[in-house]
Parts: C-alpha cells; structure tokens; sequence
C-alpha cells in the first residue's frame, strides 16, 4: 500500500512539474508576440502623426500640399499661392501630435511679379503700414530681389515689425521674406527723445509739410539716445535744416542724417 501511495505521489509531482515547465513556454510566446506587435505599432505611430498633421492642412490654400512622417518630423512639400501659407502650413502641422519637427520644402508658385514692380507695390504698402500708430517712428527698409524681400531699418516696436513681415508675407509674387528690421529698445529715455525730435523738426515752418502725406513723413528712429533721421525731402536746405532741428534736443548723443533729396523738376529734365 505504501508503495502504490508514493507511486502515486510521484505521478502527480511529475505532472504537476511538466505543468510548471510549459508556463515559461507560453510567456515567452506571449512576450514575444507582444513585441512583434509593439514594433509594428511604431510605424503605426509615425502614420498617426501624418494623419494628424494632415488634417491640420485640411484648408483649400494647403490642396497642393503633402505631408509625410518618418520618426516624428514633418516633411512638407509641394506648392502654395503665397508665402504666408507656407509659413502657415509648418506652423500647423508644428502642433499635431506626434510632431518634432518641420522640414518645410514647399515652393511658392503664385503669381510671378517682376522684382521692380513688386518693389513699388510692397513699398507702397509699407509706407502707409501703421498709420496712426506713429510710424512716422518706423524707418523699414526694403529690397525686392528674385521675389525675395528683405526687409530692413528699424520698427518702433514688436507689432510694427509684425505688420511689416505680413504685408510681404500676404503680397502676391513674394517668394520668401528675409527678415532683418531691428526692434528699437523700449527706454523711457528714448520715448522723450522721439516726441521732443519730431516737435522739433516738424515744428519748423519750412519742415512740417512733411507730416501731410503719412507715406512720405520724416522718420525718426531712437536708439540709446542716438537719432537717425530717414526719408525723402524736397531740397538740400531741408535736409540740413532737419539734422540741425535733431541737433538741438537736450540729451541725445548723436544724429546721423540718411534723408534723401528729391531731383528739383529742372534736374529731372
């Protein structure tokens, strides 16, 4: 009897040992079936991402634009009408999920504009930009080159220079936007010097026709306590007249003088 009771002992400790061998078996398959299925969830990722970011392009400015992911950056390619979709269409897919970064290839392919002709048409733009809003204190350059425009000189503040990169940035014909104005420092030194300078100047007889036309003001630009005077005048004794009426406000250290004369009528002839 004892020896049929640990028989049967033995049978069940065997069975129960090649139960307890298989259980690795079938976590291994498990772990490793769960592994195939993670590394095909990655690209499955990726295709999320350019899901994501393709529906933030679900505009009709962005029809001629495709989207591809590969390891979380955001290929864009193709073409819009204006500059500023460009710009528009790396900002939006910035912000899907999934993105880290943006190559932005697409091409701007509107309107071509020769380079002379959007340079009058932009800079017609800019001169009345900020009407109101004292630009008379902006001095914003501009060159038109191959479509390309690069805007220069000096903006009051933030929102002047913003104003200005959007106006190239939405004119037809602008291919890309290189952005070089400089923000003047805010400084309440430098608030006075502007106020006390264009009292000055345009407080001249001679001097305040100039503030008639907003496009065609003298523009007084304040860095640090230095003044530079920009724009176009009618006469050399204007332009002397108004870098000697800068010269006499208290507290500035220097004045540099890039007014322009016009050609009299006679010279033009």
């Amino acid at each position: 009897m004892k020896d049929a009771k640990k028989l049967r002992i033995l049978t069940l400790v065997a069975s129960l040992a090649g139960a307890l061998l298989c259980l690795p078996q079938v976590s291994l398959a498990s772990g490793s079936e769960a592994g195939s299925s993670a590394a095909a969830a990655q690209p499955a990722g990726d295709g999320s991402a350019s899901s994501g970011a393709a529906a933030r392009l679900d505009k009709k400015q962005f029809n001629n634009v495709k989207v591809t992911v590969a390891n979380g950056q955001a290929t864009l390619t193709g073409t819009v009408s204006l500059y500023q979709d460009k710009t528009d269409a790396a900002k939006r897919v910035s912000k899907a999920k999934g993105i880290t970064a943006v190559n932005n290839q697409i091409q701007v392919a509107g309107a071509s504009v020769p380079d002379a002709a959007l340079q009058q048409k932009l800079g017609a733009k800019l001169t009345y930009d900020r009407v109101g809003y004292g630009n008379l204190f902006n001095a914003i350059s501009l060159k038109v080159t191959n479509g390309v425009a690069t805007l220069g000189g000096y903006a009051l503040d933030p929102v002047s220079k913003n104003s200005a990169l959007t106006l190239a940035a939405t004119t037809p014909g602008v291919k890309n936007v290189v952005d070089r104005i400089q923000v003047d420092p805010i400084s309440p030194m430098d608030n006075r010097i502007r106020i006390a300078v264009a009292r000055a100047v345009y407080g001249f007889p001679s001097l305040n026709r100039y503030a008639i036309d907003p496009a065609a003001p003298i523009r007084i630009a304040v860095q640090n306590g230095n003044v530079e005077l920009f724009g176009m005048v009618d006469s050399a004794a204007d332009r002397n007249v108004a870098f000697l009426r800068a010269n006499a406000v208290p507290g500035i250290f220097s004045v540099k003088n890039y007014l322009e004369v016009a050609n009299p009528p006679e010279e033009m002839q």
